[in-house]
């Protein structure tokens, strides 16, 4: 069987095309087109697609799937708000996500941009190249008694907090259920207004769902100090975007480190450098100099991108045994 692959990146494809050529069954066809309506019919006569984030799994796109014979729609990520799960539940189809990967990935890279934005290192970079090296405008802080605040302590949350606790930090977390090791980590648990109020570094690790869509909206924003650090490596719907554009625009602010942005698809993990972007927000976020954004890349490690690879393998092996694991978020009729 040939699995379809959509929205495959350079260094991804050689990885997924060896993973599934150790099985010996089956192929696997890796593009680096993004599923959506255009670009579903391609899909036709292949029982098995395998998807990114930022391709799109709406209610028409998973019309013309399963009219086209595809059964299973294997996500390469944890996160599926992109995937409508009613529609492919009510067409009969199976849907199956990478529930959990290396959480030090992302955790490492949103202290990465943290950092960035702290002690202004793409500014000095810049300056450097350029063979100036004036220290002006350049001076950071200590993170060092300072505080963090995260919010989400799951698996990436707890491993954000072991590094904020390595640097010495106090730690305030927000969360609906507490984590013990944070607990034991000397995190205290508060409400999010006064984890935005208090911390000095907020860095976000919570899914986006219809109740945190805008988790982060204009109140949550002027809630928070004007000189903190604000960081989001979760999704991008968690800020609002143009609120933070307005924020930002009073000189509020550290720094603020974004790998997400909340109408990213069509624009991440594509070349637009010859094009003219017309989204104002984010062309406005990114000529802020205390603003770094990167393009979805906080998961992209050959640890994470190995085990997610891995378990994609595993749900389409799972899938055409009949077996069921706790990667599927729609089960689809037991084949016979």
């Amino acid at each position: 069987m040939e699995i379809l692959a959509f929205g495959v990146q350079a260094d991804e494809k050689p990885l997924l095309e060896e993973a599934f050529r150790a099985e010996g069954h089956h192929d696997v066809r890796c593009l680096d087109v993004f599923l959506n309506e255009d670009t579903a019919p391609i899909a036709a006569g292949h029982e098995t697609v395998s998807t990114s984030v930022n391709c799109e799994l709406s209610t028409r796109v998973l019309q013309k799937l399963t009219t086209g014979g595809t059964h299973l729609v294997a996500q390469r990520s944890t996160g599926f708000n992109n995937i409508d799960l009613q529609v492919a539940e009510r067409l009969g189809m199976t849907v199956a996500r990478v529930s959990s990967y290396s959480p030090h990935s992302v955790a490492e890279f949103a202290w990465t941009l943290a950092m960035a934005v702290n002690r202004r290192i793409v500014r000095a970079s810049n300056r450097t190249r350029d063979f100036d090296f004036r220290l002006d405008g350049l001076m950071g802080r200590d993170l060092h008694g300072r505080t963090a605040g995260v919010l989400g302590t799951g698996r990436i949350g707890e491993a954000f907090t072991r590094i904020a606790h390595g640097f010495g930090m106090d730690l305030l977390g927000w969360d609906a259920a507490e984590n013990p090791t944070c607990v034991e980590l000397g995190m205290k648990y508060v409400t999010k207004e006064r984890l935005l109020a208090e911390s000095d570094l907020v860095s976000l690790h919570v899914p986006l769902l219809p109740e945190t869509q805008h988790l982060i909206d204009a109140d949550a924003l002027r809630t928070m100090k004007d000189d903190a650090v604000l960081v989001n490596s979760s999704r991008g719907g968690l800020i609002d975007s143009r609120a933070l554009v307005a924020e930002l625009r009073a000189s509020r602010f550290t720094g603020v480190g974004l790998d997400v942005y909340e109408a990213e698809a069509g624009l991440f993990f594509l070349d637009k450098s010859l094009e003219v972007v017309d989204d104002d927000t984010l062309a406005r976020l990114v000529t802020f100099p205390n603003v770094v954004v990167t393009s979805h890349q906080a998961y992209y490690t050959v640890d994470a991108v190995g085990q997610i690879i891995e378990t994609t393998v595993r749900n389409v092996l799972d899938y055409l045994a009949g077996r069921r694991s706790e990667n599927v978020l729609v089960p689809a009729p037991a084949r016979t």
